[in-house]
């Protein structure tokens, strides 16, 4: 929003330019009237330059008197400046945001508590604390509504409300299960009432976009936000592939407040023209650093775009590498507020019991097999197994049950409504036990997961973190079990040290593959390539004179 007020500021400044010359050249007027009909190619800008350099003349002229009307032109000038920008933040605010002119003029400032460390201008706003309680957040009541199962604001919430209704553009950084769909969900609805005022009219265009980088995550957060929004009236439409677009074209048509979605199917309804997102000025990215990752950065990008260009923008992400940083400087407000809890760096939930096994590949199957009895042997508690393959998700699925136990799986070469009906399973504590790709380890809030085993360990150690993340939720306690093989040597030095900095014990056979933290390759250039940072200067071409190159 910050930077959309920053041109409307400009351009007002430059009609108050334009009216501070007119003042000031009354006399000259209808001489400039006249050379403006006889100059065909004449514009704006260059009256404006014609005039000021008319009244530069004159003020020589003048000399004293026109040094005097110099300093009444300036003070005009600053008097009317004052107005327009008071206009633009006035126009902000009707948008969903206010303060934002004082914002523009504030510092940089950083606030830590605890765990919690909040970055950016005015943070130490007295208007900007954190809400302690859901009566401290003075919200409608049925917006609360979906709160009623909680005590209190969790540490993101408490942070997150105070700016994000205050319209300032928001950058979270968070594990998963820490709360933060109502930390965005609660602010979104009371944009939508805002700017509905009541008035819910049928086949209407949503206001509000959060995008998800799984269709698991997004249904996830389409429960939230109908939950969320039910009392109020507001309306939540969920889109991604593997499932009928139909359906999805007539929630769009009888009109939603918000649209939840993946980039693929959300980029597919935008082109044929069912999903209109010029009026959304509420834009959520969920799990930013997985999006990118997975290659959904240009539908991304081209989404963004869509939408209303004075918008409130809302990044959420566990990590936070440079792609994701240089997305938001593009899409964000020039001074985002981001609110840090618990580590921006690499780390794993200090609530979970790490246990690394160091095996080779034909003793998996059996110590699998081992592992569920000691975790499993009542049947009815959750345990997730995560594998790294699609047809190993199958083959391991088939083993468990062949040996008696009762396992479902999700995958991606598993149809949409399988995937649903053993996630449901899974979640209801019916099938208690899931094999999973990674496509389940970003986001999803199932609870009460006791075990998670790594069954194969993760092309990175990013999903690691996030795969172990699916247990010791809510500050509950959790065990992640990992088998790790020789072939993930290239891995071990990050997996050390995301253990020392639990404090997690290490075992001295993962130690012998070496402690060396292999350094991170571009995906165009390399091992060798250095990142560049997105307010580098730009390199200048040298020239001597006996250079063979032409000019």
């Amino acid at each position: 929003m910050g930077r959309k007020l920053k041109e409307a500021s400009t351009e007002s400044e430059s009609s108050v330019l334009e009216e501070a010359n007119g003042h000031d050249l009354m006399p000259e007027k209808k001489k400039k009237d006249k050379k403006k009909k006889k100059d065909k190619h004449g514009d704006g800008d260059g009256d404006l330059g014609e005039e000021m350099n008319r009244s530069s003349k004159k003020r020589k002229e003048h000399g004293e008197n026109g040094a005097e009307a110099e300093v009444i032109t300036k003070k005009k000038k600053k008097k009317n400046k004052k107005k327009h920008e008071g206009e633009a933040a006035s126009e902000a605010i009707e948008n969903g945001g206010s303060g934002a002119d004082s914002v523009a003029n504030g510092k940089e400032e950083e606030v830590r508590s605890g765990n919690v460390v909040v970055s950016g201008r005015n943070v130490k706003d007295p208007k900007y604390s954190p809400v302690e309680s859901f009566a401290d957040a003075k919200l409608p009541e049925q917006v609360l509504e979906c709160c009623k199962g909680f005590t209190k604001p969790s540490p993101i919430q408490a942070r997150a409300w105070p700016f994000l209704l205050d319209g300032r553009d928001f950058i979270g950084i968070a594990a998963t299960g820490s709360g933060k769909t109502l930390a965005f969900g609660v602010p979104a609805v009371m944009h939508v009432l805002s700017k509905r005022k009541g008035k819910m009219a049928k086949g209407r265009r949503p206001l509000c976009l959060v995008l998800s980088p799984t269709r698991e995550l997004a249904q996830q957060i389409s429960d939230v936000l109908v939950g969320a929004g039910k009392a109020s009236g507001v309306k939540s439409v969920c889109v991604y592939g593997g499932t009928p677009k139909e359906p999805q074209r007539a929630s769009m048509k009888s009109g939603v407040d918000f649209v939840i979605g993946t980039p693929g199917r959300l980029k597919d309804l935008i082109e044929e023209g069912v999903c209109r997102l010029n009026e959304v000025a509420f834009v959520v990215l969920d799990e930013a650093d997985r999006m990118l990752d997975m290659g959904f950065e240009p539908e991304v990008r081209s989404i963004l775009s869509s939408t209303c260009s004075v918008r409130q923008t809302v990044m959420f992400s566990a990590t936070w590498p440079l792609p994701v940083h240089q997305l938001a400087q593009e899409f964000m407000d020039p001074h985002p507020i981001k609110v840090v809890v618990g580590s921006e760096d690499l780390a794993a939930n200090h609530d979970v019991m790490q246990i690394v096994e160091v095996l080779d590949d034909r003793s998996r199957d059996e110590r699998l097999l081992t592992l569920l009895q000691k975790y499993h042997s009542s049947k009815s508690n959750r345990v997730l197994v995560f594998v790294l393959y699609k047809n190993e998700a199958s083959r391991v699925e088939r083993m468990l049950q062949a040996r008696g136990w009762n396992a479902v799986s999700i995958h991606g070469d598993k149809k949409q409504h399988e995937r649903t009906t053993a996630l449901s399973l899974f979640k209801k504590g019916t099938c208690p036990l899931m094999i999973a790709t990674d496509v389940a380890a970003r986001g999803l809030d199932i609870p009460d997961v006791e075990v998670v085993i790594n069954y194969s360990f993760p092309l990175t150690t990013e999903d690691y973190v996030h795969r172990i993340g699916r247990t010791g939720r809510a500050g509950n306690k959790g065990v992640a079990h990992t088998f790790f093989m020789k072939e993930n040597k290239g891995l071990s030095g990050e997996l050390v040290n995301v253990l020392r900095e639990a404090g997690q014990v290490v075992p001295a056979s993962l130690l012998k593959f070496g402690t060396h933290v292999k350094k991170k390759e571009s995906k165009l250039y390399g091992a060798h390539f250095r990142e560049i940072a997105a307010d580098a200067p730009k390199a200048k071409k040298i020239t001597f004179d006996n250079s063979d190159d032409e000019d």
